[in-house]
């Protein structure tokens, strides 16, 4: 339990070095060969859902440059990318006729990455569900989606699980349905607790059964969730603020994960919730479900720890986020009675007033493997920053290789706290639409030239944190 051992155990010769995108957020080529439309296609044309009006229409064009993108992977020496699937490209519908475009697509990027020594880590489901289901019937919310989702992955799983290992069943449910059900800010952009826990309810049911289902068809495969996992402090050790930390940590993590990688749902909040008449509607047969539905692994977007103090039955509830950059105009928020956030005076924040707590990525880590013991996957983890394009396609982002840097050690460390770390996914490779930030938020190893109004070249440049991670995966590939 020292701070740090003598000798420390490095990470596996296995270990997956990779980074990671999204397809709305990468892709572009939102109506081309035959692909539907998605809830981000329609919710993003809303006048001020995101910041100036920017959207993945185009994106940074990954549909017609992944080779161009996959050489730079390959150049970056990755081990793994970790891509996801549009379900609309490949049932424009959401269900009924499979667009066999949309999967030759994804069976061309999978090759590409194959035939460069790249992992594919593919993700089922990063927020774009249909349109057509929203409109037929409210998506999440009808529990016919578990069968059109089981559908759609098991195409996916006999047209890719002869090739892909590593699978991720429902990217940061918990970060998407708050802010599609909370706080109005994604599809399907209503303010609505209730709905917000029955809709989670049937999306636990989903990811479920799309497990159950891979047992079958892809034997040898990993799969698991992807979980936005914001480890609670407390902000004093007064006893008040320790539980609201308890409190947080139950309702914004153990709620997810315990459902996740225990198949049941965690024993206080479901108390409190019911007590509000705000539980989910739980029938016959559920609870068998998600049993059958624990993963092989964790998967984990960290970016910062969240620090909490009490809340009184009238104090703080929903504030406003930071979108646009500046620095300090996020406000706090809350649940009256349980908890409401408050800024650590132990960190420094990024721009968007996130924490940046590299340690408190190894709390993570430890918190999970010691909760649930199973290996974890690190599917995510970044700085958005407003990266400059200086002269002679120089980009300085030494603030990211920092974050990086330090974030690698605590993973390092969590190791030697016994954590099975299977793997680490730099978000993003390129720079993509941030989903309600814009283009303005840059996270990738590639600065690519566009902005929100202006398209320009698209042309990718490296980054400083490109050739640092570059150099940082051949070190550590050559210790062993």
């Amino acid at each position: 339990m020292a701070a740090a051992s003598k000798r420390l155990k490095s990470f596996p010769a296995e270990f997956l070095w990779g980074a990671a995108s999204a397809a709305y957020q990468v892709e572009g080529a939102w109506n081309a060969d035959g692909k539907g439309l998605s809830v981000w296609d329609v919710f993003t044309k809303i006048p001020g859902k995101t910041f100036q009006g920017s959207n993945g229409d185009v994106a940074v064009d990954h549909y017609h440059r992944y080779k161009e993108d996959i050489a730079l992977m390959a150049e970056m020496g990755l081990k793994a990318y970790r891509f996801s699937v549009s379900w609309p490209r490949i049932f424009p519908r959401g269900r009924g006729e499979i667009n066999q475009a949309g999967l030759q697509f994804y069976s061309n990027l999978i090759d590409e990455l194959l035939s460069n020594g790249i992992e594919p880590i593919l993700t089922l489901y990063h927020w774009d569900v249909p349109q057509a289901l929203m409109e037929e019937y409210g998506a999440w919310e009808s529990r016919q989606i578990i069968e059109d989702f089981t559908n759609y992955c098991i195409t996916l799983y006999k047209s890719f699980g002869d090739r892909v290992r590593y699978w991720v069943s429902l990217n940061e449910q918990n970060y998407n349905f708050h802010h599609g059900f909370l706080t109005a800010m994604h599809p399907p952009g209503v303010k609505d607790r209730k709905r917000f826990y029955e809709a989670n309810h049937i999306a636990f049911l989903a990811n479920a059964n799309a497990i159950d289902a891979f047992r079958q068809h892809v034997p040898n495969g990993k799969i698991g969730p992807s979980f936005a996992y914001s480890p609670a402090y407390p902000l004093t050790s007064s006893p008040i603020d320790v539980l609201a930390f308890e409190n947080a940590e139950a309702v914004t993590n153990d709620w997810w994960l315990d459902v996740y990688c225990r198949g049941r749902y965690p024993q206080s909040a479901f108390r409190y919730l019911s007590g509000q008449d705000l539980a989910p509607t739980i029938r016959d047969g559920d609870l068998e479900l998600l049993q059958k539905g624990i993963p092989d692994f964790v998967g984990v977007n960290y970016y910062q720890t969240i620090t909490y103090e009490a809340n009184p039955p009238d104090g703080v509830s929903e504030g406003t986020l930071n979108t646009t950059g500046q620095k300090g105009s996020g406000q706090e928020t809350g649940i009256p009675g349980l908890y409401r956030t408050k800024r650590n005076p132990h960190v420094e924040t990024t721009n968007w007033d996130w924490a940046i707590d590299p340690v408190g990525l190894r709390i993570a880590l430890r918190r999970l493997a010691s909760r649930y013991q199973l290996p974890i996957m690190i599917t995510e983890n970044g700085l958005g920053d407003f990266d400059v394009l200086e002269a002679n396609d120089i980009v300085n982002d030494a603030a990211r290789i920092a974050y990086l840097r330090s974030h690698i050690e605590q993973c390092e460390q969590a190791i030697n706290d016994g954590v099975d770390l299977i793997g680490y996914c730099v978000w993003s490779f390129t720079d993509l639409l941030s989903w309600l930030n814009g283009y303005q938020k840059r996270y990738g190893l590639v600065y690519v030239n566009r902005d929100e109004v202006d398209q320009r070249d698209l042309k990718r440049i490296r980054k400083q944190s490109f050739y640092w991670y570059r150099d940082f995966i051949k070190s550590i590939t050559a210790s062993h």
